[in-house]
């Protein structure tokens, strides 16, 4: 089976959409305290928990029609949209070392694909 190119596209889409989830955690996570009450108020934890659900229903019809072998490994690039949105919306900073690991899942993930061919 050769996976199609909206078969791609669909999971980068689901894959950045997904990466927005552990930012809203992120936020939540000052928002939760001991007493459990906080965990049933925190919208940030249930947007975050929304996101992850919405990316996955949009991750699932790219698998029905493209190999699993050439889609899961753009996964990877979560960890770079992570960093990304991080920056933006959390005000933290990237040194030359999370430079290095972005470029190295680019080029990990480009192999992957060059492979599969």
């Amino acid at each position: 089976m050769s996976t199609p190119l909206w078969s791609v596209g669909l999971a980068m889409l689901g894959i950045v959409v997904g990466a927005s989830g552990p930012i809203f955690m992120k936020k939540a996570s000052s928002e939760i305290h001991r007493d459990l009450r906080t965990v049933f108020k925190s919208k940030n934890l249930f947007y975050g928990i929304l996101v992850y659900g919405l990316a996955t229903l949009i991750f699932i019809p790219a698998l029905k029609e493209g190999d699993l072998s050439v889609l899961y490994p753009l996964v990877a690039t979560s960890y770079i949209w992570v960093s990304l949105l991080s920056v933006k919306y959390l005000g933290e900073k990237m040194n030359t070392y999370k430079w290095i690991g972005i470029v190295t899942i680019i080029v990990g993930v480009a192999l992957i694909g060059v492979g599969s061919v």
